[in-house]
C-alpha cells in the first residue's frame, strides 16, 4: 500500500493533535534558523508562537506550509506528512504571511473567487464564499474594485479572507494584524475565534503581546531556533514571577507607613506607587498573602480594595528571552530567510 493512501489517523498522529513537530532543523549556511524544534498544536485550539526577531517563527511556518523543506526532523499537519504528502496537506491548511499576497489587477471578489475555484470549490460555492468573506471583512463596498486601489489595511483583510475561503482545518497566521488599525485588528480576532469555535486549529505567530493573550490557548516561545518555553498563558506567568498582591488603602497618604509596618514584620518585596495609590507585595505563597492582610488589619489601616495579579505577558517575554518584548505600536518584521 502506498503511504499516501494511508488514512491520517493511521500514521501515528495523536487523534487530539492537529500539528505535531519533532526535531525540526533548518540551516541557512552557518545560520541555524531552527535547531531541533518540537511543537504540538491540539485540535480546535490556538497556539501562539512568540519570539524575538530572527528566532525562527516564520521559517517554522514555511516548513509546515510545505514552502521549504527541513534539513532534519518530522512534521505532520492534519495527519499528513509535510515531506511525503505535501499535496494532501495543502488542501487542509490556510496561510496568511507577513505580507499581503493578492493579485492587484483583479478585484477583491475576483481574488477570492479565483482562490475558491483553485481549491476545487464548485462555482456556486466559491461565489457564495467570496461574498460572505467580503462582508465579514468589511470589503463589500470595494468588492468590484481592483486590489491595487485598496489601502494597506484593506489588502491585509483581503489576504486574510483568501486564507480562509476554503474553510481550512489548520490555519497559519504569521503576524496577521501587523499594520492594521485597532478596529480591523478586532475584526480579525473575531473571525479567528469564530473559526476556532467551529473546529479549526490556528498556529499564530505574533509580535503583539495583547494578541497572544487574547487568542492563544497555549504559547510556545522560540529563541535562536530553539523552543525555550511552552504552556498555557497563566502557567508561563506563574513560572516567571508568581503573583503580586496589590492593596489600595482608604487613605493614600498612609502608603509609606503601611510599607514600613510590613518591613518591620519581616515581609519583603514591598513597593508603593503614589501615582496609582497602590501598595504591592511580591507573593511567594498564600501564607504570605494572609500575613500582609493580617499585619495591615492589626495596625488599623483602612483597605479600600485588594487584588492579586500575575506578571504581564510582556514581563514573561522579557524574563524568558532576556530581551525586551516587541513594541505593539511598531513591530519589526523578521527577514524571511532567517525568521
Amino acid at each position: 500500500m502506498n503511504r499516501n493512501d494511508i488514512a491520517p489517523n493511521d500514521r501515528g498522529l495523536s487523534g487530539t493533535n492537529a500539528v505535531e513537530v519533532r526535531g525540526i532543523v533548518k540551516h541557512y549556511g552557518e545560520t541555524k534558523a531552527l535547531d531541533g524544534v518540537d511543537l504540538t498544536v491540539r485540535q480546535g485550539t490556538v497556539l501562539g508562537v512568540l519570539g524575538p526577531n530572527g528566532a525562527g517563527k516564520t521559517t517554522l511556518v514555511r516548513i509546515l506550509s510545505t514552502l521549504i523543506k527541513p534539513d532534519a526532523g518530522t512534521a505532520f499537519v492534519g495527519g499528513y506528512d509535510v515531506l511525503r504528502q505535501p499535496k494532501q496537506l495543502r488542501r487542509t491548511i490556510g496561510l496568511t504571511g507577513q505580507y499581503a499576497s493578492v493579485d492587484e489587477l483583479l478585484s477583491g471578489y475576483e481574488n477570492l473567487y479565483l482562490i475558491g475555484r483553485l481549491l476545487d470549490l464548485p462555482a456556486k460555492r466559491a461565489k457564495a464564499r467570496a461574498t460572505e468573506l467580503l462582508e465579514r471583512f468589511s470589503l463589500t463596498d470595494a468588492a468590484k474594485r481592483p486590489a491595487k486601489t485598496y489601502s494597506g489595511g484593506m489588502r491585509r483583510r483581503l489576504d486574510l479572507a483568501a486564507s480562509m475561503i476554503g474553510n481550512p482545518k489548520v490555519l497559519y497566521l504569521d503576524e496577521p494584524t501587523t499594520g492594521l488599525d485597532p478596529r480591523t485588528r478586532n475584526e480579525v480576532w473575531d473571525e479567528v475565534q469564530r473559526m476556532v469555535s467551529e473546529g479549526a486549529t490556528v498556529l499564530l505567530t505574533t509580535q503583539y503581546m495583547e494578541e497572544a493573550e487574547q487568542l492563544a490557548d497555549e504559547l510556545t516561545v522560540i529563541d535562536k531556533g530553539k523552543v525555550i518555553a511552552n504552556g498555557a498563558v497563566a502557567e508561563l506567568k506563574a513560572q516567571v514571577g508568581g503573583r503580586t498582591l496589590q492593596v489600595r488603602p482608604v487613605h493614600p497618604a498612609e502608603l509609606p507607613e503601611m510599607a514600613r509596618c510590613l518591613h518591620e514584620a519581616g515581609l519583603t518585596g514591598v513597593t508603593i506607587s503614589t501615582d496609582t495609590s497602590l501598595l504591592s507585595v511580591q507573593l511567594t505563597d498564600d501564607e504570605q498573602l494572609t500575613s500582609v492582610v493580617g499585619v495591615l488589619g492589626s495596625r488599623g489601616f483602612g483597605i479600600a480594595g485588594i487584588d492579586t495579579k500575575l506578571p504581564s505577558l510582556d514581563e514573561v517575554f522579557l524574563t524568558i528571552t532576556g530581551k525586551s518584548a516587541p513594541a505593539d505600536a511598531a513591530p519589526t518584521l523578521e527577514k524571511e530567510a532567517v525568521a
